[in-house]
């Protein structure tokens, strides 16, 4: 057996035990699961432990206002919205919006269309302000997003930003990567969390993990 297999069976073993000890039955996010993947929507959203992580890191923070800048199925946007936050998500898919709609029937959510670049000026322009922002969405716009999400947040408003690792790893755009440009970012203080799992069963993805960042107060 290799050593890749080796750990890629030490991830199981992690994975369910954590899930079988820390995890509640949730019907609404069986369901969105269940209708994303009926409506073909590509299985790439994140896991429950990380979803379950990101709802307890809104509640430390008693987090009211989110930004999500990637939908997909509203997977995610049910994490957030279950702890009573009012999340403004955008998807730049229609089929997916409408997916997500379906899913998060009855939440304080409000989906926008459209490209998140276009969208998020327009919200700056409103003057709307976020407690905590996620982005999970393309790689090569990540920088771009997390410099909108420093301008929408507020002061001691976290931003999440996931898949850096695996960016790190796979990527293929040239120059520097998300981690030296959000390092150098003198209005956040931030840290870069590697994660393991074995969500996609497959040795060579099992290494991930996000930056979270938290926005300075105005002086």
């Amino acid at each position: 057996m290799s050593s890749s297999t080796d750990r890629l069976d030490q991830a199981y073993i992690i994975d369910a035990q954590a899930k079988k000890s820390l995890l509640k039955p949730d019907s609404r996010l069986d369901h969105a699961l269940t209708n994303s993947a009926a409506n073909g929507l590509p299985d790439i959203t994140i896991t429950p432990l990380q979803g379950q992580y990101l709802a307890i890191q809104c509640q430390l923070m008693n987090a009211k206002t989110v930004l999500e800048i990637g939908t997909l199925g509203g997977y995610s946007t049910i994490w957030f919205a279950n702890t009573g936050a009012k999340v403004t998500s955008i998807e730049i898919d229609p089929k997916h919006r409408d997916v997500a709609l379906e899913n998060t029937k009855g939440l304080d959510v409000e989906i926008i269309l459209g490209a998140a670049l276009d969208v998020l000026p327009k919200l700056a322009s409103e003057g709307r302000k976020f407690d905590f922002v996620f982005i999970d969405a393309d790689w090569d716009e990540q920088w771009d997003y997390f410099q909108w999400a420093v301008k929408l947040a507020r002061g001691n408003g976290c931003i999440y930003i996931d898949n850096v690792v695996r960016e790190l790893l796979e990527g293929e755009s040239e120059g520097e990567s998300l981690v030296t440009k959000v390092g150098r970012e003198e209005k956040v203080t931030a840290t870069l969390v590697p994660t393991v799992s074995s969500i996609k069963d497959n040795s060579e993805e099992m290494f991930d993990g996000f930056i979270l960042a938290v926005v300075k107060e105005s002086k």
